[in-house]
């Protein structure tokens, strides 16, 4: 993978499908008052972050995190707490996860309990799931869930990120890790899709923009009470 740029092309073009279909789901959880409930653990909440409370993003997005798997908590732990079962269960059951609602799980390898348990509570409240995963990467890993992520969801992202996140030297990968960058690139054009279906979704702007926060203030009023983390 010598051309990042080059495989960010790739993954977006691989993914152009699923990108359409993620774009019309988002839309349509909007437009019928439901949330978007972003989930992830350990390095993917990067992608959660990406989604929620930003410049330019959705407004009705609620995330789905513990403390438990959260790297800045204790590192070591985080990776520990993705694979207790129970965790991810837990946390989806407390967030009310409704039909009305989108939950998108970002997880490289798709393959523990505290992601696959998220999205396999958002299945059975008959929310719809999108997946951000790579298939590769999964496929080379043990399972230790009982089910492997984009084997429940509804929509699948393939992030094409080779196992073991690394991608450099060429010849021996040891570093380069690109899960984030695809993610990001990844969201980033579900957003474009979102706009031309609906320009006038709720979104917030930047608070660093003279004039904004009049703007963010009445799209907080708005989802304030739906959504405790903001």
């Amino acid at each position: 993978m010598h051309d990042l740029a080059r495989y960010v092309d790739e993954v977006l073009e691989a993914n152009h499908d699923a990108i359409a279909g993620c774009a019309d789901v988002v839309v349509a959880t909007g437009r019928e008052g439901g949330l978007l409930f972003p989930a992830g653990a350990g390095h993917s909440l990067a992608a959660v972050l990406e989604t929620f409370f930003r410049a330019g993003g959705l407004a009705y997005v609620r995330p789905l995190w513990s403390e438990a798997i959260l790297p800045l908590r204790g590192a070591r732990a985080s990776t520990t707490g993705e694979r207790i079962p129970g965790r991810g269960r837990a946390v989806a059951e407390n967030a009310g996860i409704t039909a009305a609602d989108t939950v998108i799980v970002f997880s490289n390898s798709g393959i523990n309990p505290y992601p696959v348990e998220i999205a396999e509570v958002a299945r059975e409240a008959g929310a719809t799931v999108v997946a951000f995963t790579s298939r590769q990467a999964s496929a080379a890993s043990s399972l230790r869930a009982r089910h492997r992520l984009a084997d429940i969801a509804d929509i699948v992202l393939d992030t094409r990120v080779p196992p073991g996140d690394v991608t450099w030297p060429a010849e021996a990968p040891v570093t380069s890790p690109v899960s984030s960058l695809a993610t990001t690139a990844l969201w980033t054009a579900v957003l474009r899709g979102v706009y031309d279906r609906w320009p006038d979704a709720p979104r917030w702007r930047s608070a660093n923009v003279p004039g904004t926060d009049a703007d963010n203030a009445t799209v907080l009023s708005a989802f304030a009470s739906r959504i405790p983390e903001l």
